[in-house]
């Protein structure tokens, strides 16, 4: 029997917790770009505010390209822990088989 065990559900689960914060933030960044600065009064304070809008939108664009590349690093560790998984399946088969092979044959001796 195999000692390696991994739930599937951690990959969904950890794409799922990837791509709901990158969408957040997006929402988040259309949200503060369309904020209306000219309510915080000073001509100044706009200028921050318009400013601060649009450096954080780049911020949470990066973010978001860096999640989806996360996404898609969890996608190939699934698919290679799957090929793992299935090969070690088909190992302990085989020697399985070939130790039930051995043994028929010293018992017919």
């Amino acid at each position: 029997m195999s000692d390696l065990r991994l739930d599937g559900t951690v990959f969904e689960n950890l794409k799922k917790t990837f791509s709901s914060v990158s969408d957040r933030m997006d929402a988040a960044r259309r949200t503060l770009k369309n904020a209306d600065g000219s309510v915080v009064g000073a001509e100044k304070l706009i200028e921050d505010v318009h400013e601060f809008a649009d450096e954080w939108g780049y911020g949470v664009k990066q973010l978001g390209k860096h999640t989806e590349g996360a996404v898609k690093m969890i996608n190939k560790i699934d698919e290679e822990f799957s090929k793992l998984d299935q090969a070690l399946a088909e190992s302990l088969k085989s020697t399985k088989s070939t130790k039930s092979t051995k043994s028929a044959e010293k018992k017919s001796k």
